[in-house]
């Protein structure tokens, strides 16, 4: 990976992408990481990738939970990540509703900008996963690329919706571990073209 001041990121998408899409998790208990995170974040971790997820919970301005519940699912997140040897470096999250108008909500950049800052990344050529337009729209927002995951509601955002799109997902894949992949295999197949003078082809919106 490149040094501090320039190195990319992978950001994640939480619930339907880490976790069960269970419409609020307004429960510590409603919490199943999918069984494949730990492996996918790990192969991350083991390619030099912060791994740094951004969620929106607008169930806490809503008041469905307390703002306290994010951070303790994160806190849980984390723990039973570590447990197997998967490491996520930070979590941001935004609490509001659209109509607040914040800069933190996704698809806008504020979350990202902050971890940026934060953990000294540059955005561009980084990388967003998650199973919403709102994760697609994002990565395009801040420079970065995108992988749409079918689980959570990303197999009918993809099916029912993504047609429509003016800019599609850079690469599709069936879940989290599907998505490593694709990001891995892109950058090998950078570096290498890069080291025979060759571009690299995006191969975007394939599955």
């Amino acid at each position: 990976m490149a040094d501090r001041k320039t190195r990319r990121a992978v950001f994640l998408d939480r619930d339907g992408t880490l976790c069960e899409e269970v419409g609020y998790l307004n429960h510590i208990t409603r919490l199943h990481i999918f069984p494949f995170v730990a492996t996918a974040v790990r192969r991350l971790n083991d390619a030099g990738f912060p791994v740094i997820v951004v969620t929106n919970q607008s169930g806490a301005a809503r008041g469905i939970f307390p703002e306290s519940l994010i951070a303790e699912v994160h806190d849980r997140i984390r723990h039973d990540l570590a447990v197997s040897g998967a490491r996520i470096d930070a979590f941001y999250a935004c609490p509001h509703r659209s109509e607040d108008g914040c800069d933190c909500r996704k698809p806008r950049t504020g979350l990202l900008e902050r971890a940026a800052r934060d953990h000294a990344l540059t955005l561009p050529g980084s990388w967003v996963v998650g199973d919403r337009r709102a994760d697609v729209d994002l990565a395009r927002n801040a420079g970065a690329r995108s992988v749409l995951v079918l689980t959570g509601y990303g197999r009918g955002e993809f099916e029912w919706h993504a047609p429509g799109w003016p800019y599609p997902p850079d690469f599709v894949a069936e879940d989290l571990g599907a998505a490593v992949e694709k990001i891995l295999a892109h950058e090998s197949s950078a570096s290498a073209a890069a080291a025979g003078g060759r571009p690299a082809s995006s191969g975007g919106g394939s599955q």
